[in-house]
């Protein structure tokens, strides 16, 4: 790795005072129109802090035009009928893909993610479309007999999920493409429109999924992208012209929003600190490989990354001897690079925050088993034993390519060690033993539990979100769209 910082303070760290950027620039989208304002941001990337794009900020001008125009475009996306909607959804997935070696090089330039891995999430995108198109036609409403009760016969309720209204979007920096389509696709299938606030270090893929989503059709006005400053956001939380909030980013901002937010929905996908279990009868070597795929890809920064390991005392070394050889042989460095793995975390305050909390784990006894070194923002993947569960590294989101190892005698000790955790989003489980499955889906409060895999483990179709500290409310389309629309009643009396 210092060979690679050697070369990027070389050459390249030179091109990162340049002038020109390597995707251009890029307005608000608003009403279908890109609106250039005078406040201009610079998009740099994490790997060596070239500039990648200028992206202009929306103000409160921009906000409640965005705000203003989705209330209006409701009155168009209400009423278009699925086919309609499910064509649109086919189309932006279709064009998703058609573009798919440029959105995954724009997602290596601005979010630092290795390209190969890049590839993925494009790919995870157009799929997330797709289904949004296939659930655009199946959110079913029900027919509910009335006639329970006497002087209740012949009556009867038709009930039907209505379009919720305009949404605002909240997206991380993490998966700047998939994780902003979680919130597009299913508002756009149930009839919403929604104004997506990406995160300032990577708006650029949300834009071009703007521009995809205009080719396809959508009405002018149901998708804007307002890049903001975090005050002139505040109308996206506090108007009641926007009736549903989705929220992804850290516990700290999205309770704090909880309570700004008054009457309207509210759904949080906030942070997880993810534990394993590693049971004596599971098969070592996938559970290894697992790990070091699940704990530093894109640097650990998921909110499902693995972060702790709860082996058994009877196959702890022989899951170490497998997994440190794996995770030795990950290759750090430029995110353009086919032959990389893990590529930097996203800027210098998150690659301090690892290092401080590394130091604090060395100092308090653990054992470095793997990696522990940092230059720039790369941070080598990080394995570490002998440690505490109060430890930072422990029982805080790292957020960062380090795994922490544990041992035990007695699987329920384990299972209690990995809901004892404030966070509650995802965990895994490695054993054919059914009585242990049980048991650890009863005890750990997640809100999904991986079998014979990682916690990292998701598809984009199923229900995803967490409990505790790590949220409320689901993703995963079907779930998404219920949460983004209200179920309307209406009773009839059949009389002859």
């Amino acid at each position: 790795m210092a060979e690679e910082i050697k070369r990027l303070r070389g050459s390249e760290a030179r091109k990162a005072t340049g002038g020109s950027s390597e995707l251009g620039e890029y307005g608000a989208l608003l009403n279908g129109q890109w609106v250039k304002t005078g406040d201009a941001i610079e998009v740099r990337s994490p790997y060596n802090d070239a500039l990648v794009a200028v992206v202009h900020r929306a103000g409160p001008k921009e906000i409640e035009q965005a705000i203003a125009d989705a209330t209006r475009a409701f009155q168009v996306t209400r009423k278009l009928p699925s086919w309609k909607k499910a064509e649109v959804l086919m189309k932006v997935s279709e064009g998703i893909l058609a573009r798919r070696e440029d959105l995954a090089r724009t997602i290596a330039l601005e979010a630092g993610k290795p390209i190969r891995t890049a590839r993925l999430e494009v790919d995870r995108a157009a799929y997330t479309f797709q289904v949004a198109a296939e659930e655009s036609k199946r959110h079913y409403g029900e027919i509910v007999p009335l006639d329970w009760l006497p002087g209740t016969e012949n009556r009867v309720a038709h009930i039907h999920r209505v379009p919720l209204g305009p949404i605002a979007g909240i997206a991380p920096f993490n998966f700047p493409l998939n994780l902003v389509a979680h919130k597009v696709a299913p508002a756009m299938a149930a009839g919403n429109p929604i104004v997506l606030r990406p995160a300032s270090a990577t708006p650029v893929s949300a834009l071009k999924l703007g521009e995809i989503i205009q080719e396809a059709g959508w009405p002018d006005g149901g998708y804007s992208v307002v890049t903001s400053a975090t005050k002139d956001a505040a109308p996206l939380i506090e108007d009641p012209r926007i009736k549903l909030l989705t929220f992804t980013g850290s516990p700290a901002v999205g309770w704090s929003l909880k309570g700004k937010a008054g009457m309207k929905r509210v759904t949080l996908e906030l942070g997880g600190n993810a534990g394993v279990i590693v049971h004596d009868d599971a098969d070592v070597k996938y559970a290894a490989e697992r790990v070091a795929w699940g704990g530093f890809s894109y640097a650990g920064q998921s909110c499902i990354s693995v972060q702790r390991v709860y082996a058994s005392a009877k196959i702890y070394e022989d899951f170490v001897d497998d997994l440190i050889p794996r995770v030795k042989a990950l290759v750090v460095g430029d995110p353009l690079d086919e032959k990389t793995d893990v590529g930097p975390v996203i800027d210098s305050g998150a690659a301090d925050r690892v290092e401080e909390w590394l130091a604090e784990a060395k100092a308090g006894g653990a054992e470095v088993l793997a990696g522990g070194k940092r230059e720039g923002n790369l941070v080598e993947p990080t394995v570490l034993a002998s440690l505490k569960e109060d430890m930072n590294v422990s029982c805080q989101e790292v957020f960062g390519p380090l795994v922490g190892l544990f041992q035990y005698a007695d699987v329920n000790q384990a299972i209690h060690s990995v809901g004892a955790s404030d966070f509650g989003l995802q965990a895994g489980i490695f054993t054919n033993d059914t009585a242990i499955i049980n048991k650890a889906f009863e005890e750990i409060e997640v809100g999904g539990l991986m079998v014979n895999d990682v916690s990292t483990f998701r598809i984009d179709h199923m229900p995803y979100g967490g409990v505790k500290q790590s949220g409320f409310g689901r993703e995963g389309l079907r779930y998404a769209i219920e949460e983004m629309t209200e179920l309307k009643l209406i009773t009839y009396n059949n009389r002859e």
